[in-house]
Parts: structure tokens; sequence; C-alpha cells
């Protein structure tokens, strides 16, 4: 084995889910087990999460396997006892998935997802399953952002070359898209997930022309129904006057200036003067491009702007501002009995879950309710059967058709959630009766009683 191996190895885990696997196999402990993945709070100045990362969550999922390099490194590691890796030679995922879709509206202390299988499988997909839903989740709550507050603006994912590696700029292309923007520059998200990719041209392809006004030639030349020109290498005011100057000459050979960008100085001031420019030149279908540090505030900043679209790339990949969700995956159940962790600060609630919404008469969400999964409340459930037996129920839905439920959640958020400031008052999740009088049980039963305001 080698450090290329697949993101899809089950040994790209934290290695005491593997030392734990091999202690529950010794004591016989392979009953059925439910974990649930959810966020203990939101990060400041965030009122919401979207939930992303659910299809890349059930084809880890479905793969789940060990190969013969795995096995034979476990076998030699050192680690672990003789015949350990022949257990795990036979795992694979027999169990339950239920989730909430992907692009749903969510919040704190309310599963994203629920895993009910035998404990050694349930324990082992731990950290992949927290790596990937927390990853998603966070880069499309951060896009949500600026999709609220664009304008209806066109928004480009440009984050690959700033993503903390190559599989966490491919995923901020999807999550990015699946929040409501309108494409991304990572090439490979389109024959991956079918995107829209979009490319301009660099300040060096300019620099290795002699004059800037022969670059902008080249390039219109060499890509004549995407001829959209960087203009800021030297000076943008001039760069746009260069543009409007070669434009005849390009009209003649059929070819139409589509637009240009900007990726530096005061973004609006500069898009009002090349605007100006443009359109006395005869340009007045050329679309003003602006990129360079931008995110949601900025965006909301420039969005009455002539700026037509934004290009988001560092901001976005890293959730600068929130770089992490305090996300969590939990044992709630073992061998029927629920169970309940009870550490001051990260209390959990006991048994398997639902989360009800109940809506306005206009839709707008209203509250959220967190009940047992056998408490039928009024209002939306929101945790539907994704995987039975170690199988889906149902194909993986298109991203289009998660992008168009996004959609419909962001445009059902009162106007206090889509404000990029924290809410008030916050969104109300509630726990129900039925939760807070089994978590009294389990708390009697293992000897403390925990204060409801700590958890």
């Amino acid at each position: 084995m080698n450090a290329s191996a697949s993101t899809s190895s089950p040994l790209l885990t934290d290695l005491y889910q593997l030392t734990m696997l091999q202690g529950y196999y010794a004591a016989g402990m392979t009953a059925p087990a439910v974990f649930e993945l959810f966020v203990r709070k939101l990060p400041p100045g965030r009122n919401f999460l979207v939930a992303a990362g659910l299809e890349q969550v059930l084809a880890y999922v479905e793969r789940l396997r060990f190969d013969a390099a795995e096995l034979e490194w476990i076998g030699k590691s050192g680690l672990f006892d003789a015949g350990f890796a022949a257990r795990l030679a036979e795992l694979r995922f027999s169990g339950d998935v239920d989730a909430m879709p992907e692009g749903t509206v969510c919040f704190p202390n309310e599963p994203l997802l629920r895993v009910t299988a035998p404990l050694p499988e349930a324990q082992l997909l731990e950290t992949r399953l927290l790596n990937l839903v927390h990853y998603e989740t966070l880069v499309a709550s951060k896009a949500a952002r600026a999709v609220l507050v664009a304008g209806g603006k066109r928004l480009i994912d440009f984050g690959l070359r700033r993503a903390h590696g190559a599989e966490a700029g491919l995923l901020a292309a999807r999550a990015s898209y699946l929040a409501g923007f309108d494409g991304t520059a990572t090439t490979l998200a389109g024959p991956a997930f079918g995107i829209p990719v979009f490319g301009t041209m660099a300040h060096s392809f300019v620099q290795a022309h002699d004059d800037e006004a022969a670059a902008f030639e080249t390039f219109a030349r060499a890509f004549p129904r995407n001829a959209v020109l960087l203009i800021d290498t030297y000076d943008t005011v001039a760069g746009a006057r260069k543009v409007v100057d070669i434009a005849p000459r390009l009209q003649a050979q059929g070819i139409e200036v589509r637009g240009v960008r900007l990726d530096s100085g005061d973004l609006g001031a500069l898009a009002r003067e090349v605007r100006a420019v443009l359109d006395a030149g005869g340009l007045e279908k050329a679309i003003i491009l602006a990129s360079g540090n931008l995110d949601e505030h900025r965006v909301q900043a420039l969005a009455r702007t002539p700026i037509d679209s934004f290009g988001i790339g560092t901001s976005l990949v890293t959730s600068a501002d929130a770089p992490y969700l305090d996300a969590v995956y939990k044992l709630q159940e073992y061998a029927g009995k629920p169970r309940r962790k009870r550490s001051e600060g990260k209390a959990t609630w006991p048994g398997r879950k639902q989360v009800y919404r109940e809506r306005s008469s206009d839709g707008t969400p209203a509250r959220d309710v967190v009940t047992l999964e056998h408490d039928r409340r009024e209002g939306e459930p929101l945790l539907a059967p994704v995987m039975r037996a170690g199988r889906r129920v149902a194909p993986a839905p298109a991203l289009d058709a998660i992008r168009a439920h996004a959609h419909r959640e962001l445009e059902r958020l009162p106007p206090r959630l889509r404000a990029l400031a924290d809410a008030t008052p916050p969104y109300p999740v509630e726990i129900a009766p039925a939760l807070a009088a089994l978590a009294d049980t389990v708390d009697r039963a293992t000897g403390g009683i925990i204060d409801e305001e700590k958890q």
C-alpha cells in the first residue's frame, strides 16, 4: 500500500475505530447499535445549515470492505490480535441508514443521519461519515449565505487552488452547486457531477504577450464562444478601453466579446467605470465578472453594482470565518437499550429520533421538534429511509433535483434567518417531552441526573 490509496479505503479512519472493533469482536458485542450524526451548535453568525454529503456517504457505505493489501497491513502491523484481519475480511455494511435529504435546511441537535447496524459496522463508519458530511455541509451552508445576498447574480466556485486537498476542492464544487452556485472552475466537477464549468484566463497569459491588446485578441480567437477577458493585469480601465478597440475587428470575424473580468482593486468603483467604457463602446451585452478574495459580505456590498457575476474561492472552500462545525456521531442505542453520554457540555439525547418541522401558513419554517422515532408529532418528518439491509431504497437523486430542493428550502427561510448576522430570536428547536422523559429514565438507570441547561 502507499499514500495514494483510494479515499474509499476503510483504513482512512482513526485508529481507535479499529481498536474498538477488535474489542467488540473479542467481547462478542455485535448486537444492533444506533448512531446519529448531528451538529451541537451553530458557529457565530450562522442561522442555519444546509445538509450535504449524503450521496458520498452512501457510496462509501455500499463499497465498504477491506481488500487484500489492507488486510495484509493489518496482519503485519503488530497492532492487532491474530485473527482480527480474518474478521475484517468478512465485514460488509448490512444495516440501515435514515437521513435528511441533501439540501435540507437544518439546525443544531437535529440528526442529519442515523445508522442502525451491528455495532462493529456502525462504529467503523464514524470517522469517514463525519469527514464527508461535515465538510460538504460546512461548504454548502457557507455557499447558501452568498446565494441569499447575491440578488440572483451568477456565483461561481473558484476555490480549488486554495482547498485543503484535491478531494476537498472537488466536493466543494459539488456542495456549493447544490446550495445554489451556478458552476465551478474545477474542471473535474463537470464529468464527475455534471456541474457547469467556467473559466477565463490568468494574468500570466497577458504577461506572456508583449502587448495586452494582442493577448486579448489571441484569447478571443482561441475561444470565440467564450471570450471573457481579464483586464486588470496593468490598468483596469485602460484594459477595458483596449477591449472596446479590438471589438470591431473581432466582430468582423464573427467573435463577440462575452465579457471582462476584474480581479483586484475597488471592484465596485472599477465596475462602474468599466461598465461606462463598455457601454460607450457598443459592448452593452458584455458581462462583468468579479473575483479576488470575495465572500458573502463583499458580495452583499457589491450586489447593486454593475457586476454581473462573482467568482468566490478561498473563503468558500475553507469556510474561512467558520472553518469547522461541532459535528459528532454518537451512540444512542445498543442491544435494544437507549444510551446517553452525560459529559458536561456534551451530553446527548438517547434513543432513535425523528425531527418534525412545523410551518407557518406561508410555508416558512416556524419551529422544529426533536423527538423519539415512534412519537408522531405535527409537521413534516425530516428523516427518511435511504438504505435498508445495506442497500439503497431508491436510486440516487440527480444533483439538479437536490439543488432544486435546496432552492425551495432557502426561499422559504424567514427574513431573520436569511441575514448574515445572528438572528434574534434564533430558530426554535425544541426537545419533545417524550425524549426528555427517556433521557431522565436513562440518567436514573445509570446513576445520575443531568441539568438540561447544560445540554
